[in-house]
């Protein structure tokens, strides 16, 4: 009997060999045996190669200005397993983490027991776990996030209010296809009947799929730079960025980013535009303050974070090549006139040569390339280094590159330590530590 809730994230953990299998059989079968708690909450549906987790981060601040309370389910995590279902920003406790491991513990095993059924994934019992939780708390509103894909995502069994699709770009081409179009046709697969669809800036060819699969379901489509317009200013003089949002409701102007980045201004965009109609659909009014405070209340770790002022220290999981493009665009606007010592890592079902080539676009830059211990990270007798052995240096251990940059590291230096995700968080929890 699990005891504690360690033993709960162990078994949960346990499912991880199944790896992702898309599929909605077995997380539908789950849900059936916990009665369905998915069909008891308002939600909205949020997909995208990139930009989704800061998305959801504006949305949830956005609509909790208004006193509602919100749920999001996101992932990965960053600082603890919790995290990934929260309440108003608050991570779910450990005790009702515990409570929902051990409710659903069971139900898994019977289902394990069905050939059609069994090996439920990590990710599917996850999703439940939220559903479940979100139902006993009677959240006003859930903002979901999608585990991998759309269409075959264990988060596709929900009728949500409203959806969005961030970014496409070339990611998990393994399981979502080899080309934009491909990708942009599992994306588009959370696209309901009659559903409204907000997009982001996505590339035209990607978006000639979502508007016709929108136009199969009489979703109506909520284009960026159509339906709503965001107008980059310039960089805000404390930390984030300024911009100008337009739709049909009239002019923000001046708001503010707490996020760095340019690219959060087309996320912080799409967040505003889905925050409008939610106000619409649920009858309360789109108040121009909650879009400012929301904005400015959003923190979401490991994007273009600033973690030490001297020496300079940015975090940012840049885990594939769409969000590296992104990265160096943002490094050159911003730091241009800095030293830049990159700690990089990433795992191995990236195009990682194509990552480390865009970093090295950035010409005051030197990279320590670096592993990490998870499956399927970055392995360093593949020679990455041979790119330019130059400018690329191996850290066989990444504590040791890191100590290596950090002495390094002077007044114009900017450290950056980028790339997967789960290497980034790990790098953080050693930061906060010192």
């Amino acid at each position: 009997m699990l005891q504690t809730v360690e033993e709960a994230i162990e078994w949960v953990h346990s499912r991880l060999p199944f790896g992702s299998r898309p599929g909605l059989e077995r997380i539908e079968a789950l849900l059936a045996l916990l009665d369905h708690p998915e069909k008891n909450v308002p939600m909205i549906h949020v997909a995208g190669t990139n930009g989704k987790g800061s998305t959801v981060s504006y949305l949830r601040a956005m609509i909790q200005e208004t006193g509602l309370t919100v749920g999001t389910f996101t992932s990965p995590y960053i600082e603890s397993f919790n995290e990934r279902i929260a309440m108003n920003g608050v991570a779910i406790s450990d005790e009702e983490l515990l409570g929902l491991v051990k409710k659903i513990r069971p139900l898994v095993a019977q289902l394990d027991e069905d050939e059609q059924l069994s090996g439920i994934t990590e990710f599917e019992v996850l999703t439940a776990m939220a559903f479940v939780y979100y139902a006993e708390q009677q959240v006003d509103v859930a903002i979901i996030e999608v585990g991998l894909g759309g269409l075959l995502d264990s988060t596709n069994v929900i009728s949500p209010m409203l959806t969005a699709i961030t970014t496409i770009g070339m990611d998990h081409m393994d399981i979502l296809g080899d080309t934009l179009e491909e990708i942009a046709e599992q994306k588009a697969g959370i696209i309901k009947e009659g559903i409204p669809v907000v997009t982001g800036n996505i590339q035209e060819k990607a978006l000639r799929v979502i508007n016709r699969i929108a136009e199969q379901k009489h979703a109506e489509v909520h284009r960026f730079d159509q339906a709503y317009q965001v107008t980059y200013k310039h960089p805000d003089a404390q930390w984030g960025e300024v911009f100008d949002f337009y739709n049909e409701s009239g002019r923000l102007p001046e708001l503010k980013t707490s996020l760095l980045g340019k690219h959060q201004v087309e996320n912080a965009g799409v967040a505003i535009q889905l925050f409008y109609l939610y106000c619409q659909t649920v009858k309360i009014p789109f108040q121009e303050k909650n879009v400012r405070e929301g904005l400015k209340r959003t923190f979401w770790p490991a994007r273009m974070e600033r973690i030490s002022e001297e020496p300079l220290v940015i975090l940012d999981g840049a885990h594939n090549e769409h969000a590296i493009k992104r990265l160096v665009e943002n490094i050159k606007q911003e730091f241009s006139n800095y030293r830049i010592h990159i700690l990089f890592s990433a795992l191995e079902t990236k195009e990682i040569s194509t990552m480390i080539h865009q970093l090295l676009e950035l010409p005051n830059a030197n990279i320590y390339l670096t592993s990490f211990d998870y499956p399927k990270a970055l392995r360093l007798e593949k020679n990455y280094q041979k790119i330019d052995e130059k400018r690329i240096q191996i850290a066989s251990l990444w504590q040791f590159g890191l100590a290596d940059i950090l002495e390094k590291a002077e007044e114009d230096s900017l450290v950056l330590v980028t790339g997967s995700l789960y290497f980034v968080s790990e790098v953080r929890n050693l930061l906060q530590e010192l």
